[in-house]
């Protein structure tokens, strides 16, 4: 028995997997394509999907289908986006015309073969599902589609969660004190909550750096059609399909002020991307601290304990790494590739198209993705639970020299450092060095080295007259 149909498109006759949903159109860019055997996200698909839909009920409202016809494919739009191998209708390889019109019309043939079981009637994967649009229009509409949608319901969220967690944890530890450092090497003291909302600091800005970039990518092609122009849609059809896609999503959609710019460029994802980029920064920044901070526990700093999430060592018994720090790491490294991939697509706007489409897609919604898993974890297993080893911090602190540095206003510049430097020879705490070289009292410098002041700044006018 044969495992296959015969389906037709203006190129002529090929086989197609007898019980795939898909046709002609869709086999060629199978067979055309083995590259990397990934498909795009499903988040993408989805988008696809949703934008057939809002289509279609336009097309109804313009009186372009008839409204049996509408009501079939948005039938089909619900089966597809409710059934659990969805993506198996979606095989289409990433790497595949620049456009992604072979993903443009494997969406549309998709439904057609299943809004013609419910319509009765033959439904057109070309005329019907895809009316009053182009690829060219749908594939970059589907990309800030995604991107907004996967941005709003789950990167934000993901990113306040770690703001808020961070702070959390800032204020359980705001009794504890450490050595600052700058270039690595001990600096004046900073309480251990300052460093933490130093970094809930970091993320909050790059939320509010996404979130002005909301209605940008909100804004959408739809409408523009092959090259701009609208050829062969309404006028009206782009308002009416924004309206629509807005009702069905929650998030305000609107026309694109010029559609030959949405067409032609990727100018405003590469910004979005360029966004995420320094949010991964932001995420190795921290992961980075905390892994120095956990560093040890013997031979490093040691200042706190991560979570023992698993076996570090196949070899070294007891040996626990801050692996949720360095998935972190990666992570941003991860991001940081991807937008530079990005940013050559958005260069290959040539004329009227950009044809690097399908890579934009997958290395933006890659982007969005990990960023939003790794920061709840992040917030979950690294910072919500790790603990404080106050002990070191205490050791560390007393034996600092530079808290001579809170004596410059007292004894100056010059007698300062040379207290410094018996310290860091003689490996004594500051206090007892600065006891024997200058006119102060241990009661005077107790409070003037105390690092809990300290951590509060400014200048302690005592004994702005005393300088020997």
């Amino acid at each position: 028995m044969k495992n296959t149909r015969t389906e037709q498109d203006s190129m002529g006759k090929i086989e197609v997997a007898k019980e795939a949903l898909y046709g002609a159109q869709t086999q060629r860019a199978i067979n055309n394509f083995p590259v990397s055997g990934k498909p795009l996200p499903e988040s993408f698909i989805r988008s696809l999907l949703l934008i057939k839909a809002a289509a279609a009920k336009s097309n109804v409202e313009l009186q372009q289908i008839p409204e049996k016809m509408g009501a079939a494919i948005n039938q089909a739009v619900t089966q597809l986006l409710a059934d659990p191998e969805l993506m198996s209708h979606f095989p289409i390889d990433i790497f595949q015309t620049g456009s992604a019109t072979s993903t443009n019309m494997n969406a549309n043939e998709v439904l057609a073969r299943i809004s013609s079981q419910l319509y009765g009637e033959n439904v057109c994967a070309n005329d019907h599902i895809n009316c009053s649009q182009s690829s060219n229009d749908v594939i970059p509409t589907a990309i800030h589609v995604s991107a907004s949608l996967t941005l709003h319901n789950n990167l934000l969220p993901a990113l306040q969660k770690l703001v808020v967690t961070t702070h959390d944890k800032a204020n359980s530890v705001d009794q504890h004190i450490k050595t600052g450092r700058t270039h690595l090497m001990d600096a004046m003291p900073v309480r251990l909550s300052q460093s933490l909302n130093a970094w809930a600091s970091q993320i909050q800005q790059n939320i509010q750096h996404l979130q002005s970039l909301q209605v940008s990518i909100q804004s959408l092609a739809q409408g523009g059609t092959a090259v701009g122009t609208g050829i062969n849609a309404d006028p009206r059809f782009a308002k009416i399909f924004n309206g629509m896609l807005s009702d069905m999503t929650g998030l305000q959609f609107t026309p694109a002020e010029n559609f030959f710019t949405h067409i032609a460029t990727q100018d405003i994802v590469v910004s979005l991307s360029g966004q995420l980029k320094a949010t991964a920064v932001s995420i190795i920044k921290i992961a980075n601290d905390l892994r120095w901070m956990n560093s040890g526990p013997l031979a490093g700093l040691g200042e706190i304990q991560l979570q023992a999430l698993q076996p570090g060592s196949s070899i070294m018994p007891g040996k626990v790494n801050p692996v949720i720090a360095e998935s972190a790491a990666m992570v941003g490294a991860q991001v940081i590739g991807n937008d530079a991939a990005i940013t050559i697509a958005g260069q290959s706007g040539n004329f009227e198209l950009n044809v690097m489409l399908p890579l934009v897609a997958h290395n933006l919604l890659f982007s969005i993705d990990i960023l939003a898993n790794v920061s709840v974890l992040l917030a979950d297993k690294a910072i919500k639970t790790f603990t404080v080893n106050e002990e070191n911090l205490k050791h560390a602190l007393t034996r600092n020299p530079i808290l001579v540095t809170a004596l410059n206003p007292v004894i100056g510049y010059e007698k300062a450092a040379k207290i410094a430097k018996i310290a860091y020879a003689e490996g004594r705490a500051i206090i007892d060095v600065a006891v024997e070289h200058t006119d102060l009292s241990r009661e005077e410098l107790t409070v003037l080295l105390d690092p809990a002041k300290l951590t509060e700044g400014g200048i302690n006018t005592n004994h702005t007259n005393s300088i020997v």
